[in-house]
């Protein structure tokens, strides 16, 4: 038995006057319009209805549960309204998860210009340096940074490309020289970026002269680039940065390039979700927003990374 048709079939039999009327309300027949409040009433071990040759009239028992048919049936079809309308209007809660510097440095001044498109859309940011499982349900939609993504079932837009850079301190400079070429490095203290997509003590130069892998040591180790720059800037040493977190401190003079002919850590930004079937309008007009936004600022980032690096880049 569909106990929700049934009960729809009820108040359209009571709100018409007849069953006759409501069958015409569903285009069915009388027949079946008396058989759904029949059933109803057998599943519910009580009489809803006083049936005449003439009239229809509520029992005590058929007014209460009239009422609150009426609000169970309000709240389905609100229900069923919120849900199909998320397919068509952003609103609510979107939960992103980003990795943490591209979090800080793209999808935070991101996520301000998409609400202000947006303005019903709230949204929850989680950043982390993990590569998230979407199907556990916590996130909606994360952008992350890989050279590649493993096959998987998830929906993955490419939004750029971006590469890292060694920086260090002009003080650090000052008192210990720069590096002339890669292999250089072995004398210098170097402070090592722990992130998922690279392996910790070997940086993979590009440059002139092609690929040259280093391995290199250093007694400080963190994992977020914004830490990385309060040590470098600190004078500890050399360190690798992405480039959209090191040309802030490159264009104030906090920061100097250090081999600025060549470049490390190639990889790409990626937004990802799970699914291309009935996809929410929030997470649809969110990576919409990023596909058309990111790429023209990452493509800023590198070229004022060019023109403070002058003719090596």
């Amino acid at each position: 038995m569909d106990t929700l048709l049934n009960m729809r079939v009820f108040v359209r039999v009571v709100e018409a006057g007849s069953f006759t009327a409501a069958s015409e309300s569903f285009n069915s027949t009388t027949g079946a319009m008396s058989r759904a409040v029949s059933d109803l009433e057998a599943y519910l071990r009580t009489r809803l209805l006083n049936r005449s040759t003439r009239r229809l009239s509520l029992t005590t028992a058929g007014e209460r549960y009239l009422e609150r048919c009426r609000y169970i049936l309000a709240e389905v079809d609100a229900a069923a309204e919120e849900a199909s309308g998320a397919q068509e209007r952003p609103v609510g809660a979107l939960k992103m998860h980003s990795f943490a510097s591209i979090g800080q440095h793209y999808v935070l001044p991101a996520i301000a210009k998409y609400r202000a498109l947006y303005p019903q859309v709230t949204v929850e940011l989680t950043l982390s340096q993990r590569m998230p499982d979407l199907f556990e349900g916590n996130s909606d939609v994360a952008v992350v940074a890989a050279s590649s993504l493993p096959d998987s079932e998830l929906v993955s837009h490419l939004l750029g490309s971006t590469f890292s850079v060694l920086c260090a301190s002009p003080a650090y400079v000052s008192a210990h020289g720069a590096p002339n070429q890669p292999c250089d490095l072995a004398r210098y203290e170097c402070l090592t970026l722990n992130t998922p997509a690279f392996p910790i003590n070997e940086w993979l130069l590009e440059g002139p002269a092609g690929s040259e892998l280093m391995r290199v040591n250093g007694q400080v180790q963190v994992n977020i680039a914004e830490s990385l720059i309060v040590a470098i800037r600190e004078g500890m040493g050399i360190g690798i940065l992405p480039a959209y977190a090191a040309v802030d401190g490159l264009r104030d003079g906090t920061l100097v390039r250090v081999l600025p002919s060549h470049t490390l850590q190639r990889t790409n930004i990626y937004a990802i979700y799970p699914s291309r079937r009935f996809v929410d309008a929030k997470i649809k007009t969110w990576v919409e927003f990023l596909r058309s936004h990111l790429p023209g600022v990452i493509e800023r980032d590198q070229a004022l990374l060019a023109e403070l690096a002058g003719p090596h880049l």
